[in-house]
């Protein structure tokens, strides 16, 4: 990745003042990330004297982040063409680059140092592309607020941090996993171990710490939203659940209750405030913490089984998100940038194609079979019912009549596409080539990862 991002500075320095293309660097970028996917070294190893763990999960993860990252950079091509994002296409895919580093770094961290570094790495180029648009106060806005509580919550964590350190004397995963349960569930431990989930809970958008998710979402450009509602949200959950299983593994049963609460209370906001929504990307943020509710439901499993129903909700909600935000990217750039969800009414009799793509991305992230939403949920709720914590059952009810709710704000948009009329509807218009490529990608995902159980066995071996 590191090379990646040299030669795309390299090759933008280049074209700089030269009047050709410069989206060309996003194929670059997508090929580069692709190179990175590649195994070059499946063994379990060590590097920076244990401080980075290069391990079989770690790589399964680190494919989703750059398949996920791959649609997301051929959804960008139409956007970066415009005239004001063409000259900055270097910067955007540099720092598209530099975040992903970031979260692979966080992936294969052993070392609470070298995590936060990745963690960092991932969330300060993350505000420059939040940011992007210059010429849009939302923007500047969302930035603003996505900045602030990035602070804080990495204020938050170091002090957490800092507790488990003067705890144990040790910042290294494996010698923690033994000191901690030496010196038992002390309140220092405890205190270190809320601090610490508090700082990853602002990443994921966990409930109580979502409060700059719609306003983030809102503001930034629709293709930074998307990779920012799978990818980042993707590489701190699956961090989290190693680092509680690894570290924390001791107080499994302090941070199972801990959990319960969050993820009743996440489930039920995301669902609740959804359905007061009319912008898209404002409705697409709070299913985004809802759907952050499902994923932890894979970490209260603690198993190997966890691990595995994790990384593939996870697949299964990069194919059916970025679905989503490839369509409203493309509808706004044909639309004068409205994003509201009255702008999708009648768009069946004009744009047959997109609304029912559209449709089936829907039903996707709803659950409803046999798309593979269905087989990701069915999957957590499997790996979460597994566990010993008795309040389980209470909550995995109360997630499932959340899905009913949530199912029913998702077939509003499907109601606008195809029932409400528009005496203006959209007017018909063609997707570019890199559009229908990352759609079809993304649709595949929603059809075939699920009802393929290959998928889910790779993903599972992975966990070994």
């Amino acid at each position: 990745m590191v090379l990646a991002l040299i030669i795309v500075f390299i090759i933008d320095f280049i074209l700089h003042g030269k009047d050709t293309d410069r989206t060309r660097l996003i194929d670059v970028s997508a090929v580069l990330v692709l190179v990175s996917m590649c195994p070059f070294h499946l063994e379990n190893t060590t590097a920076f004297g244990g401080m980075y763990n290069q391990t079989s999960a770690a790589w399964v993860m680190k494919v989703v982040l750059g398949l996920a990252t791959v649609i997301v950079l051929l959804m960008s091509k139409e956007w970066a063409r415009r005239d004001d994002i063409q000259d900055k296409v270097g910067e955007y895919c540099m720092l598209v680059i530099s975040t992903l580093l970031g979260m692979y770094m966080m992936t294969s961290a052993g070392h609470f140092l070298l995590f936060f570094l990745g963690l960092e790495m991932a969330s300060i180029p993350m505000a420059c592309l939040v940011a992007f648009n210059k010429n849009s106060n939302e923007s500047a806005e969302a930035a603003a607020k996505y900045v602030l509580m990035a602070l804080f919550s990495s204020a938050v964590m170091l002090y957490g941090i800092s507790l488990i350190y003067a705890s144990s004397g040790t910042l290294y995963f494996d010698d923690l996993s033994i000191m901690m349960s030496s010196s038992g569930c002390t309140a220092l431990n405890i205190m270190g171990l809320v601090c610490f989930f508090s700082g990853l809970g602002f990443k994921i958008s966990l409930v109580p710490f979502h409060y700059w998710t719609a306003d983030t979402y809102q503001g930034a450009p629709t293709v930074v939203t998307g990779y920012l509602s799978v990818v980042s949200k993707g590489a701190a959950a699956f961090t989290l659940m190693l680092i509680l299983m690894k570290v924390f593994g001791s107080f499994v049963e302090q941070w199972q209750y801990m959990l319960d609460l969050v993820i009743v209370l996440t489930i039920t906001v995301g669902n609740l405030f959804a359905l007061k929504q009319k912008n898209l990307k404002r409705f697409m943020a709070f299913s985004s913490i809802s759907q952050a509710g499902y994923i932890m439901l894979a970490v209260l499993g603690n198993s190997q089984m966890g691990v595995a129903a994790l990384t593939f909700y996870i697949l299964c909600y990069v194919g059916a998100n970025l679905a989503v935000f490839a369509i409203i990217s493309t509808v706004e750039e044909h639309n004068n940038g409205v994003v509201d969800m009255d702008a999708y009414n009648g768009l069946y009799q004009t744009n047959p194609k997109l609304a029912f793509l559209m449709t089936l991305a829907l039903f996707s992230l709803g659950g409803i079979p046999p798309f593979a939403g269905m087989f990701s949920k069915f999957f957590v709720f499997m790996a979460a019912a597994g566990t010993e914590n008795y309040w389980i059952y209470l909550v995995l009810l109360i997630a499932l009549v959340n899905t009913v709710i949530s199912l029913f704000y998702y077939l509003l948009i499907v109601k606008a596409m195809y029932i409400k009329q528009n005496d203006n509807p959209l007017p018909t218009f063609k997707s570019s080539a890199y559009t229908k490529l990352a759609l079809a990608i993304s649709i595949a995902g929603v059809l075939l990862v699920g009802v393929c159980s290959c998928v889910y066995d790779w993903i599972y071996a992975g966990t070994l």
